[in-house]
Parts: structure tokens; C-alpha cells; sequence
């Protein structure tokens, strides 16, 4: 399944392609210093394959390869995932863009794509999104994707680490 996100003044779509087998290069990627400062530094090898392993078999939500929709160009990743907050189930999102790829509202408009495909996959009825509050850019991109600032949590990512996050989310029911 793909989807295609909306156009922006510059004219330029992301499309979201499911992940597979071949997608482990994009993790490896995404897992420099620079691209993991904000989520607790890169990770080993092994379990960069554990993820690999759950991005594919995920039983409830996906995860995606974001392209440029015009030349395929692999620009970064996003998903949703089912996770327990505040007592009740809500899906969560989570993106990274490559550094080469960044500052031109890409993650934006992969998150108004991933709202569309959390929408439709049915489940929960709230789209969370937990950046630190430190990430700057990652804050902006819930803002321009369309979600609500609920305030700063507590969040344990990755296990045994606790970071301050803001809690961004959205209404998958309204629209």
C-alpha cells in the first residue's frame, strides 16, 4: 500500500512505501550520532536488526520508507505502532529524515501521509507523537502536520532511559 502526501508550495510529494526486506540500508542510516542525538545515541548492529525484524512483522500499525513521490528518491522512514498511554490504547508515530534530506518539510508532509493511513487502518482514535522537547525540529514538524501540544511527559525511550517529550496528538476520528 502507498500513499502519496499532500503537495506544498514548492510542489514536492513524499510517498510512503511499506517497508521490506531490503530496507535495512535506511535503518543504518538513520542510526548516526547526529540523526539519534535527541533518542538516546545510535544502537548495536543487533539491535538494529531486531527492528528491522519488527518493522516487518508489526501486527498492528506499519511502518514506511519515505520517497520523494517524482523520483523515488528514499528520503527517510515513518510509522504507527499500537502502544498503551495513559490507560488506554492510542497509536503512536515516529519519523526520521536523512541529514541530506532535511529542512525542507518532508517529515511534515510524511506525517500528514501517516495520519491518513493511521485513519484508515482503524484502531485507536488518538495519533500520538512524542518528541523530545529539546528537538526543536521534530516539535515543528507535529505543529505543521496538524497536531495539539498537550504538554511535556515523562517518556521512557529507549527502555531505561526517561527523556522529557511533549505530547502531540491527533484525532483520527475528526476527518
Amino acid at each position: 500500500m502507498e500513499s502519496v502526501g499532500g503537495e506544498s508550495r514548492d510542489g514536492v510529494r513524499v510517498r510512503l512505501e511499506g517497508w521490506g526486506e531490503g530496507d535495512l540500508w535506511l535503518l543504518r542510516r538513520l542510526n548516526s550520532p547526529e540523526m539519534t542525538e535527541h533518542l538516546g545515541g545510535p544502537e548495536s548492529e543487533e539491535k538494529l536488526l531486531d527492528r528491522h525484524r519488527r518493522y516487518l512483522g508489526l501486527d498492528s500499525g506499519r511502518m514506511y520508507r519515505v520517497t520523494l513521490a517524482d523520483s523515488g528518491e528514499t528520503v527517510g522512514s515513518i510509522g504507527f505502532w499500537e502502544r498503551a498511554w495513559r490507560g488506554g490504547a492510542v497509536w503512536e508515530t515516529g519519523w526520521g529524515v536523512l541529514p541530506e534530506f532535511q529542512g525542507r518539510r518532508l517529515a511534515a508532509r510524511a506525517a500528514r501521509a501517516v495520519v491518513q493511513e493511521a485513519r484508515a487502518a482503524g484502531g485507536p482514535r488518538w495519533l500520538h507523537a512524542f518528541p523530545s522537547v529539546e528537538h526543536a525540529a521534530s516539535n515543528a514538524v507535529c505543529r505543521r502536520a496538524g497536531f495539539t501540544l498537550l504538554g511535556p511527559v515523562d517518556f521512557e525511550y529507549p527502555k531505561g532511559r526517561w527523556i522529557t517529550s511533549n505530547d502531540w496528538r491527533i484525532d483520527l476520528s475528526a476527518g
